[in-house]
């Protein structure tokens, strides 16, 4: 590992977590991982962009599938490739509830998320009808190039930076400022429950989660 001395410390924190996934998960030699030091990372807070900057980020947006895209990225919580993942066949249009078929990488959970009223109402004017729609075909069949032309060139010209990671962030915050426990704002994202709590006495049922988000996360992100 002398070869990532001078490197930075999250090329070598990188490579410690491929070398732990490879030892624990494929040749389950765990006491070899045990020695593992990762090395300190400096704190960098995290600039998350206001409601009014997403606002008129949306309105800058011009085509349906950009919009209902920004939409799914903001309210659901859910990584930039699993949302470019998805099938028609993963979304539940009557419980607005999504439900991955793949995870984005095999370090990586999906779970059950949803997405609000404002989101619905742009895939229907993206999608039209949901009835007749072939549940094998992607939602968004674009590549990640798309959407990253668009949030560019809104930086570009009024100096806010929006990225699919950023809407996550923002989802999170949001859920937070809302008062969802941090366990259940975890399952929206799609990250694995760490405490006992979260693990063995927390009810992640589809009916709950979607309990959870309606009345406790319910957020209009277009108005005020």
């Amino acid at each position: 590992m002398r070869i990532f001395v001078n490197k930075p410390a999250n090329t070598y924190a990188n490579v410690l977590k491929s070398l732990r996934v490879f030892y624990r998960d494929f040749l389950g030699r765990e006491e070899i991982i045990e020695g593992f030091r990762f090395p300190s990372r400096q704190f960098k807070a995290t600039v998350i962009p206001s409601k009014e900057d997403l606002q008129e980020f949306y309105r800058w947006l011009k085509e349906p599938l950009a919009k209902a895209l920004f939409l799914i990225y903001s309210t659901t919580g859910l990584r930039r490739k699993e949302v470019l993942n998805l099938k028609i066949g993963d979304i539940d249009f009557e419980k607005r509830m999504i439900v991955p078929r793949g995870n984005s990488s095999r370090t990586k959970r999906t779970w059950i998320t949803f997405y609000n009223d404002e989101a619905e109402k742009a895939l229907k004017e993206y999608l039209g009808s949901f009835q007749s729609l072939n549940k094998e075909a992607k939602l968004f069949p674009i590549s990640e190039t798309y959407f990253r032309k668009r949030y560019e060139g809104f930086e570009r010209e009024k100096g806010v930076k929006i990225t699919p990671k950023i809407l996550r962030e923002w989802f999170a915050c949001e859920m937070g400022r809302l008062g969802v426990p941090d366990r259940y704002v975890d399952a929206f994202c799609g990250r694995v429950p760490r405490s006992i709590l979260a693990r063995h006495y927390t009810d992640f049922s589809p009916g709950k989660l979607k309990e959870i988000y309606d009345k406790e996360a319910s957020f209009l992100l277009l108005s005020q």
